[in-house]
C-alpha cells in the first residue's frame, strides 16, 4: 500500500449553503464534513491546494486517510466528492470515519495487466474493452487493498472475465457477488 495520506482541516462554525459559498468564493478553502463511527458529525474547512495535491494520487478515494481536525487525528475514507461541472473544482467533500472492527464498503480501481501480451489482441486481431474500471468491495479497514489486479494475458477474442473470476485478497468480498 502507498504512503498514508494526511489531510489537515479546521472546524467550521458557519454552516449552510450561503456560508459554504462564501468560503469557496473568498479563499481557496473547501467545505466538508466528517461523520460516522458513532460520533457526532463535524463541519470542516479544508485547504483547497492541499486537497487537490492529495487528490492527485489514484488511491485517494479508495484509501484510509488521516484527517487531522485541530490536532485530533481521525481515520476516514472519502464517501462523497462534489465537483463544479465546468471547471472540476471541488465544491464539497464528505469523509466517513472508520473503525477497525467494522467492515466498510469502498470502490477500488481495477488494474488490467498484460494487455499488450493478450492472446486475443496479439494473435487474433481483437481489441480489449473495459466495461468497468472500479469495483465495490467490503472488508475491514486493515484489509483494504489499493487496487485489484486482473491479468488478461490468456484472454481470447470473444472471451470475458466475470466478477466471479476475479481473485481478491483474503478478507475482501465483492459486494455484487454477495447479493
Amino acid at each position: 500500500m502507498s504512503q498514508q495520506i494526511e489531510i489537515t482541516a479546521e472546524l467550521r462554525q458557519d454552516v449552510g449553503k450561503g456560508a459554504s459559498r462564501r468560503l469557496r468564493r473568498t479563499s481557496e478553502k473547501v467545505p466538508g464534513i466528517i461523520y460516522g463511527a458513532g460520533q457526532d458529525h463535524q463541519s470542516l474547512t479544508l485547504n483547497g491546494f492541499q486537497l487537490s495535491k492529495a487528490m492527485q494520487q489514484e488511491s485517494f478515494c479508495s484509501q484510509i486517510l488521516n484527517v487531522s481536525v485541530e490536532g485530533d487525528s481521525q481515520q476516514a475514507i472519502v464517501r462523497d466528492l462534489q465537483r463544479h461541472p465546468a471547471n472540476e473544482k471541488v465544491l464539497h467533500i464528505d469523509f466517513l470515519r472508520v473503525r477497525a472492527d467494522q467492515p466498510i464498503d469502498v470502490n477500488v480501481p481495477i488494474h488490467f495487466i498484460n494487455e499488450e501480451q493478450c492472446k486475443g489482441v496479439r494473435l487474433e486481431g481483437g481489441v480489449v474493452s473495459h466495461n468497468i474500471t472500479d469495483i465495490e468491495i467490503s472488508c475491514l479497514p486493515a484489509d483494504l487493498p489499493e487496487f485489484i489486479e486482473v491479468d488478461i494475458a490468456e484472454l481470447g477474442v470473444g472471451e470475458a472475465i466475470h466478477l466471479s473470476d476475479l481473485v481478491v485478497p483474503s478478507g475482501v468480498t465483492i459486494v455484487q457477488l454477495a447479493l
